[in-house]
């Protein structure tokens, strides 16, 4: 990799990019990001990154860094494209928001009335040795939408393997990305009829939720998810290069997904990691059919920071206004603790830091963030006017860069 450290440390002087001193950031303090991001290419744990920092709505730093594929020495680019995985996931809460805004249901509704498929669910109590449900109880209550965003519903993920995993895989569901010719209606309605981990509302587990969440929007807006995002969200964010699928006029810039395997970055061939992947390809090859709410968006840095932008400022972007404020407010406030992260809570749709002493990390009590599997995230800090997003592609990694890159923004706060 010592070659192309040294080709990434020219790169990060000679690729497109755009940094300024920001009324409260220390340009010679948020250099560090880069120097950071350049140890991890060196080191063999990224192939390259992206990362962007706005503040108070203007970007402040917004710089690519090594390769989108290293075999071709093809550059990372700022406009390079990205698999964010469960960064979908806040895309697809804000279409829900959307229409819980324009009067379609209650949050608190159950999502039966709209999804007949989850009427009386009932909770795994026994498992055979074949690892799937051999005893049921009815659940003391029915899903409600707030239990889907909030991750309280006791629906899991099959790549988590829990208690679910065999029953999920016995039943064909699928954690959201594949190539195969699949609709997400057929995986949610087999997905209704599985027992839940535990009775709906009691207690944060990571799962299939946010796809459930797209399904509902199909079925309420009568629209395919991949439509909706892109007349209700993309379009009036200028959102131009945030797809499902790209469109082959997209895919060469698309980077590629790595692994790091004993310390070496190799071509992912989807199984390296702890979700198993049909195809690494899947944004620009297959049947290119099933629209996954929690998982299946591609997209840029300067793409996603409009977005999240639009959330920093309360639901308005450019003069577009796509929330009211008092939905972004719901959606950020803390609701249940998250069991891996100290002094976090899970709102609808967001990982919020509610105690800042007990996270243990620069930040702010109500900053709120998420990422995705492949390495990408982004936070929204309200008080310092701050957002950050940063993506790279490689699963799994020893490297902690994108945690980092936080660290190393804030410190930069004059």
């Amino acid at each position: 990799m010592t070659r192309f450290f040294r080709a990434a440390c020219l790169l990060a002087f000679l690729v497109a990019a755009t940094t300024a001193s920001g009324a409260g950031l220390d340009p010679a303090r948020l250099a560090r990001i880069g120097a950071a991001i350049e140890a991890e290419v060196a080191a063999g744990r990224i192939p390259g990154a992206v990362a962007l920092v706005a503040l108070d709505g203007d970007v402040v730093f917004h710089r690519s860094y090594g390769y989108a594929d290293i075999a071709l020495a093809r550059p990372m680019q700022n406009d390079a494209i990205f698999r964010i995985a469960s960064m979908t996931k806040a895309v697809t809460s804000v279409g829900v928001m959307l229409l819980y805004e324009r009067g379609h249901f209650l949050l608190n509704d159950p999502v039966s009335k709209f999804i007949p498929g989850f009427q009386n669910p009932t909770v795994a109590i026994e498992f055979g040795e074949d690892g799937l449900v051999s005893a049921t109880r009815p659940a003391a209550r029915e899903i409600r939408i707030v239990d889907l965003l909030s991750h309280s519903s006791g629906i899991s993920y099959l790549f988590l393997d829990g208690p679910l995993t065999a029953q999920y895989r016995a039943a064909g569901i699928i954690d959201g990305l594949t190539t195969s010719d699949t609709r997400l209606a057929d995986v949610m309605e087999r997905l209704a009829a599985q027992p839940l981990l535990f009775d709906p509302g009691e207690r944060f587990e990571y799962g299939l939720n946010t796809d459930v969440l797209g399904y509902l929007i199909e079925v309420i807006s009568g629209k395919g998810l991949d439509r909706f995002f892109a007349e209700e969200i993309f379009a009036p964010l200028g959102m131009e290069d945030t797809h499902f699928y790209l469109p082959d006029a997209k895919a060469g810039r698309l980077a590629t997904l790595y692994a790091e395997v004993d310390g070496e970055l190799i071509v992912s061939d989807g199984s390296e990691g702890p979700i198993d992947l049909d195809d690494p390809d899947y944004p620009v090859k297959g049947a290119k059919a099933y629209f996954s709410g929690g998982a299946g968006l591609s997209s840029t840095a300067q793409d996603y920071f409009r977005f999240v932008q639009m959330l920093a400022n309360d639901g308005e972007l450019d003069g577009k206004r796509l929330l009211g404020r008092k939905s972004v407010e719901l959606m950020r406030a803390p609701r249940l603790l998250l069991p891996w992260s100290p002094g976090a809570s899970f709102g609808l749709g967001f990982q919020v830091t509610d105690d800042l002493g007990a996270a243990g990390e620069l930040g702010s009590a109500g900053a709120y963030s998420w990422g995705g599997i492949f390495n990408t995230s982004f936070w929204i800090d309200p008080d310092e006017g701050l957002v950050g997003v940063v993506m790279t592609q490689v699963l799994p990694t020893t490297s902690t860069v994108t945690q980092r890159f936080r660290t190393l923004t804030y410190q930069a706060l004059k």
